[in-house]
């Protein structure tokens, strides 16, 4: 006797319309959203600190304050780094965003969730000890990802390889750096040169 099998498509649509896997998406979505903001006012107000220590550096330095200057410039150094690392998240996570729209719009789930979990853990990873919190948080946002592919993965009977790093995740993570490293340039001015020290004239040959 013939029996109906649902087409791949068919089974799909079951799996994520309109069923609560859409809101899940949509929660998802919209929790990365309010992250990426958190991360922009961490960085602004990172760069806030770093613009008052480059004023106090080149103040160091037209002050002849050697030993002062170098400690606000490598203070400077340092959070550059912080900064750096947050637009860098910020620009992957705009990325992971625009994978599950397309996801949540267009159904396209095995091509566009490969190798989000690997992109996320980067992101992460990266935050995490200048913002534990969202890091954590994203961890969150990671393991209702994960979900959601595992239980569309099992009604479709498709293995989405949404841990493994691919060519495109790494793609991903080269070009939110290369943006990053563009933002660092609009923003932030060369480090002054700090003079070396003068030779003692005092000391007699």
């Amino acid at each position: 006797m013939f029996r109906y099998k649902p087409s791949w498509s068919e089974r799909f649509k079951e799996a994520i319309h309109p069923t609560p896997m859409k809101r899940r998406l949509n929660n998802a979505i919209h929790r990365i959203s309010v992250q990426m903001r958190r991360i922009d006012s961490q960085t602004n107000r990172l760069e806030s600190r770093e613009k008052n220590l480059y004023t106090k550096c080149v103040g160091a330095i037209q002050a002849k304050d050697n030993t002062k200057a170098s400690m606000y410039a490598d203070e400077c150094a340092e959070l550059r780094k912080m900064v750096l690392n947050t637009l860098k998240s910020e620009m992957a996570l705009e990325r992971v965003s625009l994978k599950l729209t397309r996801v949540r719009d267009f159904g396209e789930l095995a091509y566009n969730m490969t190798s989000v979990g690997a992109i996320m853990k980067q992101i992460k990873d990266g935050i995490q000890n200048i913002m534990p919190e969202i890091s954590m948080e994203l961890a969150n946002v990671n393991e209702t990802l994960q979900s959601i592919c595992l239980e569309v993965g099992g009604v479709t009977e498709q293995t989405i390889d949404y841990d493994t790093p691919t060519e495109e995740s790494e793609k991903i993570l080269k070009e939110a750096a290369l943006v990053a490293e563009q933002k660092m340039q609009e923003r932030f001015p060369d480090m002054p040169i700090i003079p070396s020290p003068e030779p003692d004239s005092s000391v007699q040959d």
